[in-house]
């Protein structure tokens, strides 16, 4: 049965009286509207341009990795879709498009809802459909057809923290069933011993945001690091059921070589792991009014996480995932 230190999380992201309803919590936040936050004539003409959402799912395997997400940044719209092959250590599919705001992207307000992005004949779609969140990609370099299944809300952490300008809120799973195919480079990639990982954020952030981030999951076991604009509010550990809150994470890497290894770890010692690219996606773009600097190695973590309430130690060897150095001037 699964089961969470933390609280559950409320109905809605703004209380009463415009008070955010700050916190790490597990569950689904009802209602993701920041209408209700107070804000200077300013700020609310910003806030359109401020407002970011995205859905973002990771498919892990052990020949494979994939990852797909679809953004609306407010000014303009933006979609990847990549699959890894981790045997051969290349990308043997990368697509990325951006598009206009408002047509290219729609997004659901709530957590793992239906998520659109359609340039030309290339689309990218998240489909909510009862317990499972239905994905298909359709574009030239990769094809696929997925079903995740949804998370119960014991297993699913929601989080409301402060950012980097007015506030921010995400909901991310841990390993998930699913099923499916993919297709690229000529090659049929079953889905089935799979697992994936959800995010769902929705924020308002400042003009310039940076991050650095590290996610793998396996059944039974998992995590959810990031260093930048969330703090350590988004922390956390799937333990065996339990959804545990951990310390502020520290990424020890070569920012020049960021294929080499990386030291990860929290200050509450919880997490000590050491992680060990295989390759990478990268993308920079320049579009003069915004620009974004990214990487997302792609590899696998050895180390342990330890129970921050028993002390128990779990071990963790060669668990697949990514580490992310992220920075968006949006």
């Amino acid at each position: 049965m699964a089961f969470s230190a933390l609280p559950p999380a409320p109905a809605r992201l703004v209380h009463e009286r415009g008070i955010p309803a700050f916190g790490t919590y597990c569950g689904h936040i009802g209602q993701l509207s920041w209408q209700a936050l107070p804000l200077t004539a300013l700020q609310r003409v910003l806030r359109p341009l401020r407002h970011k959402r995205w859905q973002y799912a990771a498919i892990a395997h052990d020949h494979y990795f994939i990852g797909v997400a679809v953004v609306d940044a407010g000014w303009i719209s933006t979609a990847f879709a990549y699959l890894f092959d981790r045997r051969q250590h290349r990308l043997l599919a990368d697509f990325s498009a951006d598009g206009l705001p408002l047509l290219s992207a729609r997004l659901e307000n709530r957590a793992f809802g239906d998520a659109t992005f359609q340039r030309g004949r290339d689309r990218i779609a998240f489909r909510r459909a009862e317990q499972r969140l239905e994905l298909t990609i359709n574009t030239s370099a990769l094809q696929l057809a997925a079903h995740i299944a949804l998370p119960t809300a014991a297993q699913t952490l929601a989080v409301i923290a402060p950012a980097n300008w007015q506030a921010h809120a995400t909901h991310k799973s841990s390993a998930l069933a699913t099923s499916g195919f993919a297709d690229c480079a000529g090659h049929r990639f079953s889905l089935d011993g799979a697992v994936a990982s959800l995010d769902a954020s929705n924020g308002l952030l400042a003009r310039e945001t940076c991050w650095r981030w590290a996610s793998a999951h396996a059944p039974g076991l998992g995590f959810n690091l990031q260093a930048g604009y969330m703090g350590k509010a988004e922390n956390a550990l799937w333990l065996d059921g339990e959804l545990l809150a951990v310390g502020a994470a520290h990424f020890e890497y070569n920012a020049a070589n960021p294929l080499a290894p990386w030291h990860i770890h929290t200050e509450d010692g919880t997490v000590d792991l050491q992680f060990q690219p295989e390759g990478a996606r990268a993308e920079n773009k320049d579009l003069f009014i915004a620009a974004s600097r990214y990487i997302q190695p792609i590899g696998h973590f050895s180390g342990t996480l330890t129970h921050p309430d028993t002390g128990r130690s779990h071990l963790v060897k060669r668990l697949a995932g990514v580490t992310e150095d992220h920075y968006s001037r949006w």
